[in-house]
């Protein structure tokens, strides 16, 4: 039933207003200023790029609330949509200023248990639905029959249901402005379903129906009001010249919930402009009547993938087909950040379609780059490059942390950064025909920030240095989906690996220098240089929980590159551990022109390597046992030598 209604209420489109005629747009917006550049003194560490996720949060698909329901099921998401009467709040008939939040609060406690935002809109009218007019407006309002919809329509032209709109705008920012809870409000109240039209009740009287819509005086007094009350959370407005273009001048953005559709005979699209085989009504048309297509910028773009289109939305991306349009030139153009979606239930999370679709949708953030020294003391400098691929930014000032993981893979420091995402714009954007500016333009820049941190209290070691953005909601529900980037050291917790680094003692004296953590094996080692293994029981080796694990029956080779001077470090250090024991006699290790059996080697005092099930950090002094260091070319080890246990190998160090 709700769905059918959904229809109807987009069905509905066909007979809005006309926008005004076609006048000159905004055209391209001026790029932001570019930011700053790294300090050459900084060393380089590229980042690796890789898909994003489908359930980034703020962005994509939104499902129905239904209460109970697993909003998890279907394809990833990170949002969900619902209504609420406004009769539900405004529960004393006796008093327009008292208001009971428990509706609102139960489903937006249940949504974010999954880990969710929500997305929420109040209404008056909803066809087929009880009357959500409150008891309270009962002998000071004009209630009006809809006999198309069967509504009660109220006067939304009189005074006191202005004032007592007006009062709940401000007690809802009051109370949820900021609120974790909510991604994003629809304005609402107004008209059929909340939507701002009143169909066939509206400006247009010359078919007999009288106008139901409040004059656009009084329909900008509801638009400042949310201006006023919601500060921080972003709200939306159904169309761009809604109150003669009120909320052009607000800060409030739009929601197109006839997305990508095309209607009529011959068919014409109710998102793309008229230059593109729109509709004079189209959204995107409205927009550029009005001056705003470029709000975006500033404002979240939300809406309804069309209800008829749902389950055909992506067949044919990245154009359209028949009644679907050029889905991807809708999303670019109107700088898509988040749609109701229902049949999204059905897509399957593996097409590629969808995925493609939902990436660039709003935000999508890459890391290219961060900026540190391998080795400090007392304070560092961290600097990171951002890219965003999407379409839109993040509208939202979350915070973002560097940190440090230590190599069981725990987070031993953080530090918040002041790093603003929301000045992370797309690097390109779309250009609107009618601006005769070509089709694609430069925009954003790669980001840089950069912070100070304060290594004081952090214990001398190998770390792998970390970035992570805060989901507020995390403060509620440990289910908070993460933001997280493109990268492939982006991990599941959230945090991003930026790269090896290591603590020193202060003074300014180098104590360290990891070749290997082994947080992945990926052919690389710390220092970029060539790693990798071979005819181990387990193939290549494989990295676990922060260590490399090679199991061995008198078989396997491991190298990896040094290639680097190391003279001014002492000790080749292994933090490692043996399956059984007694493993320092099942393979020889060889660095800088020595090659000797593990256990052969002479540590200071005498003694030699012995490896238990348990860690402990085997010292080499490098020197003692003919190592060159200057020249130490591959560390190696090879297993051939009538052993049959396992080793893993959390991390080879030069040390002093």
């Amino acid at each position: 039933m709700r769905k059918a209604l959904a229809v109807l209420c987009t069905a509905a489109l066909l007979f809005a207003t006309p926008g005004a005629a076609v006048a000159a747009p905004a055209g391209p917006p001026p790029r932001p200023a570019p930011p700053a550049t790294p300090s050459p003194a900084l060393t380089d560490h590229p980042l690796t790029a890789a898909p994003g996720p489908l359930d980034n949060p703020l962005k994509g698909f939104a499902r129905f609330y239904s209460p109970g329901e697993n909003q998890n099921a279907g394809y990833p998401r990170s949002l969900t949509w619902s209504y609420f009467g406004l009769s539900e709040v405004m529960t004393n008939a006796g008093n327009c200023g008292s208001y009971d939040w428990s509706v609102l609060d139960d489903a937006l406690n249940e949504i974010a248990s999954y880990g969710n935002q929500a997305a929420v809109r109040f209404y008056l009218e909803y066809p087929g639905r009880p009357s959500a007019v409150p008891h309270c407006l009962d002998g000071h309002v004009t209630y009006r029959d809809d006999a198309y919809w069967g509504t009660v329509s109220p006067d939304y032209d009189s005074p006191y249901l202005i004032s007592a709109l007006t009062n709940f705008i401000a007690a809802f920012g009051a109370r949820y402005d900021g609120d974790p809870r909510l991604g994003f409000i629809h304005l609402g109240l107004v008209g059929l379903w909340g939507e701002w039209h009143t169909w066939p009740y509206d400006t247009d009287t010359a078919d007999g129906y009288p106008n139901y819509m409040p004059t656009d005086a009084h329909a900008a007094q509801i638009i400042q009001a949310y201006d006023t009350a919601f500060d921080k959370t972003k709200v939306e407005i159904r169309y761009p010249d809604s109150a003669g273009g009120a909320a052009s001048t607000r800060d409030v953005g739009y929601h197109d919930d006839s997305f990508c559709y095309r209607e009529g005979s011959p068919l014409a699209g109710v998102t793309l402009p008229q230059s593109l085989g729109g509709a004079d009504y189209s959204q995107l048309q409205r927009a550029l009547t009005m001056g705003v297509e470029n709000k975006w910028i500033k404002d979240s773009m939300g809406g309804e993938v069309r209800p008829e289109i749902q389950g055909s939305a992506f067949a044919s991306w990245p154009g359209g087909s028949g009644q679907v349009d050029d889905m991807k030139a809708c999303i670019e153009l109107e700088h898509t950040t988040w749609k109701i979606n229902q049949g999204s239930q059905g897509y399957s999370a593996s097409d590629p379609n969808v995925a493609a679709a939902v990436r660039l949708m709003g935000y999508d953030f890459t890391a290219t780059h961060a900026y540190f020294p391998d080795t400090a003391s007392g304070n560092a400098t961290v600097g990171v490059t951002l890219v965003n691929n999407g379409v839109a930014p993040f509208y939202y000032p979350w915070t973002v942390s560097l940190g440090l993981k230590n190599a069981a893979g725990t987070v031993v420091k953080t530090w918040d950064t002041s790093w603003d995402l929301r000045t992370v714009m797309p690097l390109k954007i779309r250009a609107f025909p009618d601006w005769n500016a070509g089709s694609y333009l430069d925009f954003g820049y790669p980001q840089y920030f950069q912070s100070n941190v304060d290594l004081g209290g952090v214990t001398n070691g190998s770390y792998q240095l970390v970035l992570k953005v805060k989901n507020p909601l995390e403060a509620i529900s440990p289910a908070a989906k993460k933001l997280r980037f493109g990268n492939a050291t982006q991990n599941a917790d959230g945090w991003l690996g930026l790269g090896a680094f290591t603590v020193g003692n202060g003074g300014g004296v180098v104590t360290g220098l990891t070749l290997d953590d082994f947080d992945t094996l990926s052919g690389v080692n710390d220092l970029g240089k060539w790693t990798g293994g071979n005819s181990f029981v387990n193939g290549g080796g494989a990295v676990s929980a922060g260590a490399l694990t090679l199991r061995y029956n008198n078989n396997g080779w491991f190298g990896s590159d040094v290639n680097t001077d190391v003279s001014a470090y002492k000790y080749l250090v292994l933090r490692v551990k043996g399956g059984s024991g007694g493993e320092q006699s099942h393979f020889h290790l060889s660095l800088g022109g020595a090659t000797k059996r593990f256990g052969d080697y002479v540590l200071d005092g005498g003694g030699h390597p012995a490896i238990t099930t348990a860690y402990q950090d085997i010292k080499i002094p490098m020197v003692a046992n003919g190592i060159s260091r200057n020249s130490p070319g591959q560390l190696s080890m090879g297993f051939w030598y009538g052993g049959n246990s396992s080793i893993s190998i959390d991390s080879v160090t030069f040390t002093n």
